[in-house]
């Protein structure tokens, strides 16, 4: 964690501040950036304001909330142990510039902040350290995983949030760290942790959201729901940004622990951490876990959505087998019945030139010819199994 001046002892502390601010002097006095930006409407709603809360801080308790950027930044220079924690959501570009003015925050981390669409990292910029995490959130109604960035900036007495998205809820954060002032007098890196343990309890919801449309998709998979492969794919690549967001935590916490020698960071914070890495790894092994059970529901549903087209050739190939033969009896049929019809229709001819006509023998030598065609082509269709 970054160093920072202990809060107890004044002299110290005012010391290292004089060293890692600017100046406190007369020409440094005013903020770089007019007081009326702050409030200027650059953000397309006419009602958005990104300054969701300002407050400087001494022993842990609010000593002072600032309307504007420009009275947090004069209220913490009188106060050589306060801390201001500045809560801000899509800040404009003017904003963020004032606060690097103010705070000396790198150029590339600002420019981060700004942008957005960045991975979880941490990255330490001199005595300052920048944090970026993404928050998630489960929405019931539309059984979806909306995700949001956090970006922060933590240094000796000042400790900056810049949101982008609606979670997680830092005033909860907030409050619960100004029910502890005793945690928060700690400083920044208490903050720190707070919100951290926030974003990380905030997963816990959606691991079960997924885990109960997990259950549903297995339910619907066997029950031979066409639309299930649509769900499945969303959900998979839900679960993919589900753990873009989670796996670099684990490396990031680490990361901070390794660090609790060389910053001293205290005792208490040491165990808060290691509890917030326990819950972190927790849910990234779930997420994994989610993705491989994903993987092999969708190689389960298209092995079942393969049987079911076999099964489905298979009753065609019958039904179409079945109809052959009843093609084959029906024209066996016909041929037997066209034999007599084809005799009765020759001798019904009314030719005087035919010989059969006055032959006292012709009818029954046109019956008995006709019954021995059928019979023969009765017998010729059974053997070929035709009738």
């Amino acid at each position: 964690m970054p160093e920072r001046p202990d809060r107890r002892p004044s002299p110290p502390s005012a010391a290292k501040r004089s060293g890692w601010r600017r100046p406190a002097s007369p020409a440094a006095a005013p903020p770089p950036v007019p007081a009326p930006a702050p409030a200027a409407p650059a953000p397309p709603p006419p009602d958005h304001r990104s300054v969701i809360d300002s407050a400087v801080y001494r022993d842990g308790r609010r000593i002072a909330s600032p309307a504007t950027l420009a009275e947090t930044f004069r209220q913490l220079r009188g106060e050589p142990d306060g801390m201001a924690w500045i809560g801000l959501h899509r800040p404009t570009e003017a904003e963020l510039h004032s606060l690097a003015a103010e705070f000396n925050l790198h150029e590339l981390a600002v420019e981060d902040a700004l942008e957005a669409h960045q991975r979880p990292k941490l990255e330490r910029y001199g005595d300052t350290l920048f944090v970026v995490l993404r928050a998630a959130r489960y929405l019931d109604a539309q059984e979806e995983v909306e995700f949001a960035e956090l970006h922060i900036f933590v240094g000796p007495d000042f400790l900056i949030t810049v949101r982008h998205g609606s979670a997680p809820d830092l005033s909860a954060v907030r409050r619960r760290m100004e029910g502890n002032p005793d945690l928060l007098s700690l400083g920044p890196e208490a903050a720190l942790y707070a919100i951290l343990d926030a974003v990380v309890d905030g997963y816990a919801p959606v691991v079960e959201g997924v885990q109960t449309d997990i259950d549903e998709i297995e339910t619907e998979v066997f029950r031979g729901d066409p639309a299930v492969s649509r769900r499945i794919y969303e959900l998979s690549r839900e679960m993919v940004e589900f753990q873009r967001s989670t796996r670099p935590l684990v490396g990031m916490l680490h990361g901070l622990m390794a660090g609790f020698a060389k910053y001293g960071t205290d005792e208490e914070l040491q165990r808060y951490l290691r509890d917030v890495a326990d819950h972190v790894t927790h849910t990234s092994e779930r997420v994994d876990g989610f993705r491989q059970a994903l993987t092999e529901i969708l190689t389960v549903n298209a092995t079942l959505v393969s049987q079911q087209q076999n099964a489905e050739m298979r009753a065609l190939a019958e039904a179409g087998f079945e109809q052959n033969e009843e093609i084959k009896k029906i024209s066996a049929w016909a041929a037997i019945l066209f034999a007599p019809t084809l005799v009765g229709t020759i001798y019904g001819m009314n030719f005087e030139t035919m010989p059969e006509l006055k032959w006292a023998a012709g009818y029954p030598f046109a019956i008995l010819l006709m019954a021995v065609v059928c019979v023969s082509l009765y017998v010729i269709f059974k053997k070929r199994d035709w009738l």
